[in-house]
């Protein structure tokens, strides 16, 4: 399924900075702009303001003198200096009084007032003040402001991302030495490590992760290596047999019965090779997340009496008895609890003490879940043997009499049912009691618990252990 691609880290945070800090100056810019132009729009105001209440303080004066000459001569020096504005007195019949020295633009770069006041020739009449002034330059100088201010955020917005491309390129620096750092990892330098003492803290738990991630592959790796090559010792004792006595029945004649006699040890010896490549395609399924096919099942010790039948003969001749203590229900895959029960019960058969009692324990007492023990009277299995009994060709005495007919998968089969349940491998072995067994998730839907390490239980059961004299 095809992905969009996110692009580099770096350039997007320089992206954003620059966008964030151009949206900030324009809006600092804008602000300082807006206040400009209500500044000269206030200062107009106050200005033509004033001009009119002095223009009411001459017409009243010379009302009172009845000086019309005078107020003329005043108005004209009333507007030395004051280019900017322009005054026009109109007569209510539309005649003039007074027009100032300086007009209005016809451009309307201006801003106008109109009152009426008291006529100086008339009290019961008036006159048309028009005050008009000249904002052409306010408005110059507003653009000018407007124009600088631009200037000065987009330049800023370009300062500000050339020094924050240069701040992420040092910010991702570490980024890029952990980098360097796993490129120079490869499968025979799995036992180095990241090294994070000179990485910042938001990197800190990423580091721990990819560590404790690079030692579970280096043992997965070791174990994928240690388990070929016992792949390999194990195929090459019945291949070395089988070659063996085929180049022996090839170098004379031989009889049919002796034809038939090696013919019937090579068969033992290819169903044994085929017993170990049907063990590791199953154990592959399972590595590769294959869930058992769960039945509603009304008794765990119908189904362990079941698989206690077929051993029968083998514990009576090493004169071991056997008993079911418990019951569980749930929905369980059968085949693959007879299979687990099978080698849990063949492996206590093989290491119980003569005249002893194997017992299968059922224990139901969490809520969902099902523990089962096969529990046997024999040697003390060392703590350290204890975490590895369920790895892939383990064998803790590999001297012992029986590794040619046992190839050690059978309790790596017995961890793999268990995963495949939402449950996980038991072993506790303590003063000669040794119990084996695995937990079950009794329930559908259960999310499956890794079994990443093999906890010990000493179910107190198992230290009542019936001996048979």
């Amino acid at each position: 399924m095809s992905r969009s691609r996110v692009g580099s880290l770096g350039r997007r945070l320089s992206y954003w900075l620059a966008l964030q800090s151009l949206a900030g100056l324009v809006v600092i810019c804008a602000a300082v702009y807006a206040a400009t132009q209500v500044g000269l729009q206030n200062r107009q105001a106050d200005t033509l303001t004033q001009k009119r209440a002095q223009l009411q303080h001459l017409l009243v004066e010379a009302a009172r003198d009845d000086d019309t000459a005078a107020l003329k001569h005043k108005l004209d020096e009333f507007f030395i200096g004051h280019e900017d504005l322009a005054l026009w007195l109109d007569r209510p019949d539309g005649t003039v009084f007074y027009r100032s020295p300086t007009a209005p633009l016809a451009g309307g770069e201006d801003r106008r007032l109109q009152f009426e006041l008291p006529s100086p020739q008339s009290a019961t009449q008036s006159v048309v003040v028009t005050l008009t002034m000249d904002i052409g330059d306010d408005k110059a100088l507003l653009r000018r402001i407007g124009l600088t201010l631009l200037a000065a955020a987009l330049a800023g917005a370009l300062v500000i991302s050339v020094g924050g491309f240069v701040l992420v390129r040092l910010g991702l620096r570490p980024l890029r030495q952990l980098v360097d750092q796993t490129r120079r990892l490869a499968a025979d330098t799995l036992h180095r490590r990241l090294d994070g003492s000179s990485q910042p803290e938001e990197l800190e738990p990423m580091i721990t992760q990819f560590n404790a991630l690079l030692g579970r592959l280096e043992l997965a790796y070791e174990r994928v290596e240690g388990f070929n090559a016992d792949v390999a010792h194990e195929l090459c004792t019945p291949l070395a047999t089988l070659i063996g006595s085929t180049e022996l029945a090839l170098r004379r004649s031989r009889s049919a019965d002796d034809l038939r006699e090696v013919l019937a040890s090579n068969l033992e010896e290819l169903q044994r090779v085929a017993g170990i490549v049907q063990d590791m395609l199953f154990l592959s399924q399972a590595d590769r997340g294959a869930t058992a096919r769960r039945v509603p099942t009304r008794s765990l010790a119908a189904v362990a009496r079941r698989v206690a039948d077929y051993h029968e003969a083998a514990m009576a001749d090493a004169q071991i008895g056997l008993e079911v203590c418990g019951d569980a229900s749930g929905d369980f895959d059968i085949a693959l609890l007879q299979r687990a029960l099978s080698n849990l019960i063949a492996n206590a058969t093989r290491h119980a003490r003569h005249g002893t009692l194997v017992r299968v324990e059922i224990d139901a007492a969490r809520a969902g879940e099902v523990a089962l023990r096969v529990v046997n009277l024999g040697d003390t299995i060392g703590q350290e043997h204890l975490p590895r009994l369920f790895d892939r060709f383990y064998r803790g005495d590999p001297s012992r009499s029986d590794a040619n007919r046992n190839h050690g998968l059978g309790l790596s089969i017995v961890a793999a049912i268990a995963r495949m349940h939402g449950g996980r491998p038991l072993a506790s072995s303590i003063d000669g009691v040794t119990a084996i067994g695995l937990t079950l998730r009794a329930e559908l839907g259960d999310t499956p618990v890794p079994a990443t390490a093999y906890p010990s239980e000493h179910p107190q059961a198992s230290k009542a252990l019936n001996v048979r004299a």
